[in-house]
């Protein structure tokens, strides 16, 4: 069974920066692709930013080009979104996902707020 954990959320003002943390279990090609989606209240879920394996592209969500960065740990099954110069509307709980070639597996989400 994969488990997709996350971390590193919190609160942070206008113009600071936070770096969420994913780590995968389960079996390597369940976590070939690993991205990052978010969902704030009333909105539907926005993707991020996704990754494939290290060394491979990366794709990102026109909101948050040139702020956020999604890269690959050194150990495969985890990835990071380092997030600079947040605004207030990326105010969203964060979903680390994973598949061989769609994201079909999730986290429980982790909480980012950004203040004004």
């Amino acid at each position: 069974q994969v488990q997709l954990v996350e971390s590193g959320g919190g609160l942070v003002q206008a113009g600071g920066s936070l770096r969420l943390s994913c780590a995968a279990s389960g079996r390597a090609i369940d976590w070939n692709i690993m991205g990052w989606f978010r969902q704030a209240p009333g909105n539907e879920r926005e993707f991020v930013a996704g990754t494939e394996p290290s060394g491979g592209a990366t794709y990102y969500g026109n909101s948050v080009k040139g702020r956020f960065t999604i890269s690959r740990g050194s150990a495969e099954n985890t990835v990071y979104l380092q997030m600079n110069d947040l605004k207030p509307e990326d105010t969203a709980v964060y979903y680390c996902a994973s598949g061989l070639k769609q994201y079909v597996h999730w986290g429980q989400g982790t909480q980012v707020t950004v203040s004004s």
